[in-house]
């Protein structure tokens, strides 16, 4: 597929010509979210089009899964992500002929992405059949202030002689069915038309339509309205039926005349609520909408996402391209997540249906950090989310024989829905990573963990890590048959990371146990399971070979055969190359597992350790996942290989802009694009955290003069700025009180009239730049 063509500029994603290969990535890269609803960037005219679809969080429906073998414990059916009424499509005609770029190619296109306005501008010039030049210029957003209101503004003009315009503005329900990719009739069947009508309506300029799911038994209403400016001949009407509101526009345009209109769209959800319910909502967002106006939701727009960027811009000095690569993941961020309310935010947000809009761990393991940093309000409601599935995933706990909770793989409602169950149900870490973020958050923001039900999944994630846990004659603590984050090494015994996080999370419930005594007793722990978590921790084993001095990232994992790279440097990615039961049995690394220990659990490793750990498997990751580049650059900046950490910023924060994984049609790498932010300022600004105290190790590769971002911390706004001079850390909210924090290990404080300095440590490498195996080196080298 080809690469979607982008300019580079500071502020603006822009695409000046058309690219018929690169329709479904550029659908992604100019979809517009809110985090509760999201738009896909397809053309107004729809056609051509990838997967055009405008899509809700947590809308999605049940179909069936099909397994070759019974089992116990597999998921009984299967979820996915599904398009709700789209509005997004306005079908034009001229003199009788549609607008269709195959056919009349543009004489002028351009489409830009505002990062600051928070809109996607279309301009388009043709000549029709008969003569006739035409201007075609449209404005979307999708409010980031109100949360159901979505609205097109759309103009379409004459140029050089008169002719007749007809618009068709259509809002449709079951019109966009998911792309299937399964093979069970039955998937398809379900999905292809996954509404059922309760109420439908329509006056002149508009109408209504509430519908529910056949089998999730989800209510989703949208209402759409249309202001109009004709010329003097013209007519606006509006048919619908139970799946269609259609407006039409008829009108007689001369010379230098032109049509217009703004098109309201409003969308609501609930699952218990009644149509007449659902349809009161989205007319009553509606009446706020129209009142606001076009030029109010444009100014609402803008005023939110200046404040955004004041806390929490980057600078990076001496590279364009990574700059508003930077800027672009931030922008997905908040699109992600700026509105969303009971309901988890899926790997690809609401770019698109990949992955069938599910939520894994990379959201609580990569998205919600940055988010704590960057706007904690949208990162606590994320884990009110997932505590509010506690129950759900207790039952799943019963249904594995376990103790306390095990949270799904993969998920919408709370339920585990992953067919396969070695890199699912093996992949416990989820669970120390979901506990993670509870205590990230809760260091971020200084806020009691309570306040987000963080105790109660401490706890119960705890007692399913001691549930586990097996104890051999030696007294040491195992963890048998686990899936690390690397899923080309499944099923194994002591996943070093695994059982880093496992320690971990025993260690974080107790502690939160001891600061929380009022939740003791409700949750029953008793003085002995508070001991026991402690005594394990203490005791879990951490494999090491002694012979090549490093970590096995599980047991005996470095006298598996080694993968013959040059042989295979045409077989990526793996798995869809070979068998897992060869790649399984192979030291070959899909994506950083040992290496996110070294950043996630760096405490357990001595800077030997890591730097001998960190040469060893980057020579065996092939990167399959977009999640790797950004850990290593992480870990790559943090030993001392700035120029390689570099290269690995580029290729997380260019996956989408540059498609590098062929596959960004499907929707965007969320992960890939907060992991892009946190290689910023965990790797090339050493943040973590640490009690009370923010620690910064500042580094800055030879290529770059100057990095700075902003982030929030306990409260205040601080920005840091790196240059070659040294470290500057300023308060930038102006209150008073002060802010204690680490450079380097050196204890500063930061105030509104003092800002904290330090000078810049280059580290000198241990070591030679690490080896990537044959043609796996970083994919988004800078280009001339």
């Amino acid at each position: 597929m080809p690469k979607p063509s982008i300019e580079a500029s500071a502020w603006q994603v822009r695409e000046s010509a058309l690219d018929p290969g690169a329709h479904g990535a550029l659908e992604s890269v100019f979809a517009l979210s809110n985090g509760y609803l999201g738009v896909r960037g397809t053309l107004d005219e729809a056609q051509p089009s990838a997967s055009r679809g405008t899509f809700m969080s947590g809308v999605h429906e049940y179909h069936p899964l099909s397994y070759p073998e019974g089992g116990y414990g597999h998921p009984e059916h299967g979820q996915a992500i599904i398009g709700v009424a789209d509005g997004s499509t306005v079908h034009l005609q001229v003199d009788g002929v549609p607008l269709d770029v195959r056919d009349s190619a543009p004489e002028q296109h351009e489409r830009v992405l505002d990062l600051r306005a928070g809109t996607l501008r279309r301009e388009t010039e043709w000549v029709t059949p008969r003569g006739a030049r035409m201007r075609l210029t449209s404005t979307r957003l999708v409010s980031l202030v109100q949360r159901p209101v979505s609205a097109i503004h759309y103009v379409v003009e004459a140029v050089d002689r008169s002719v007749q315009v007809v618009l068709r503005s259509g809002l449709v329900v079951n019109g966009t069915p998911p792309k299937v990719q399964n093979a069970d009739p039955r998937v398809a069947e379900v999905l292809e038309r996954p509404f059922r009508p309760e109420i439908h309506h329509c006056h002149d300029t508009g109408g209504a339509l509430v519908h529910r799911t056949g089998q999730s038994r989800i209510g989703v209403a949208a209402a759409v309205e249309h202001d109009v400016d004709l010329p003097a001949e013209g007519a606006v009407s509006t048919q619908c039926d139970e799946d269609h509101v259609v407006t039409t526009v008829v009108a007689d345009v001369g010379p230098g005349e032109s049509v217009r209109f703004v098109k309201y769209l409003c969308h609501s959800s609930a699952v218990d609520d009644p149509a007449d319910d659902l349809r009161g909502q989205v007319l009553a967002a509606m009446a706020g909408a129209r009142r606001r106006g076009w030029d109010g939701l444009l100014a609402d727009q803008r005023a939110e996402l200046d404040e955004y960027w004041d806390g929490a811009d980057v600078e990076i000095d001496s590279d364009p391209e990574l700059q508003l690569a930077i800027r672009f993941d931030l922008f997905q961020l908040l699109q992600a997540a700026a509105c969303v309310s009971r309901a988890p935010v899926g790997a690809k947000g609401l770019t698109g249906g990949g992955y069938s809009g599910h939520t894994f761990w990379d959201v609580e393991g990569f998205v919600l950090p940055a988010l704590a940093l960057l706007r904690p309000r949208d990162a606590a409601r994320l884990l009110q989310w997932r505590s509010s599935t506690l129950d759900l995933a207790r039952e799943r706990a019963q249904v594995l024989d376990l103790g306390g909770a095990s949270f799904p793989w993969r998920t919408i409602d709370g339920h585990e829905t992953s067919a396969y169950w070695p890199a699912s149900t093996a992949a416990m870490h989820v669970n120390a990573d979901i506990a993670r973020a509870y205590r990230w958050w809760a260091d971020v923001t200084g806020e009691d963990l309570s306040t987000v039900g963080g105790v109660d999944v401490l706890v119960e994630t705890a007692r399913a890590w001691a549930a586990m846990a097996h104890e051999d004659h030696e007294g040491r603590v195992h963890l048998i048959g686990m899936t690390g984050p690397d899923e080309y090494t499944g099923v194994v015994d002591d996943n070093v990371f695994t059982n880093l996080m496992a320690r971990r999370n025993l260690r974080t419930a107790a502690d939160a146990c001891e600061e929380h005594p009022e939740h003791v007793g409700r949750l029953a722990v008793t003085a002995d399971e508070l001991q026991r978590w402690r005594a394990l921790a203490d005791a879990i084993h951490l494999p090491y070979d002694a012979v090549l001095g490093v970590h096995p990232s599980n047991e005996g994992f470095t006298t598996y055969r080694e993968w013959d790279f040059e042989a295979n440097r045409d077989g990526y990615p793996v798995e869809e190359h070979f068998h897992y039961a060869k790649i399984y049995r192979r030291q070959v690394v899909k994506q950083a597992d040992l290496v996110l220990a070294l950043w996630w659990c760096a405490e357990a490793f001595t800077p030997e350790q890591t730097a001998r750990d960190l040469d060893y498997y980057e020579q065996r990751t092939v990167r399959d996942s977009s999640l790797s580049a950004c850990v290593q650059a992480v870990v790559c900046a943090r030993v001392g290989h700035l120029e390689l950490a570099l290269e690995y910023l580029r290729e997380a924060a260019l996956v989408d802009l540059r498609d590098i994984q062929q596959d960004a049609e499907q929707g965007l790498h969320l992960a890939s694009a907060a992991g892009s932010w946190l290689a910023v300022v965990c790797g090339f600004g050493g943040l973590d955290t640490g009690g009370d105290e923010l620690h910064l190790a500042p580094r800055l590769p030879e290529r770059l003069h100057r990095i700075a971002f902003r982030l929030r911390w306990r409260g205040r706004r601080l920005g840091v700025e790196v240059t070659r001079s040294g470290t500057t850390v300023r308060l930038l909210d102006g209150a008073a009180g002060e802010v204690a924090l680490r450079i380097d290990g050196e204890p500063l404080t930061v105030t509104a009239e003092r800002p904290a300095t330090a000078p810049l440590h280059t580290p000198r490498p241990p070591g030679p730049t690490p080896r990537q195996p044959p043609g796996r080196a970083p994919r988004a080298p800078r280009t001339p």
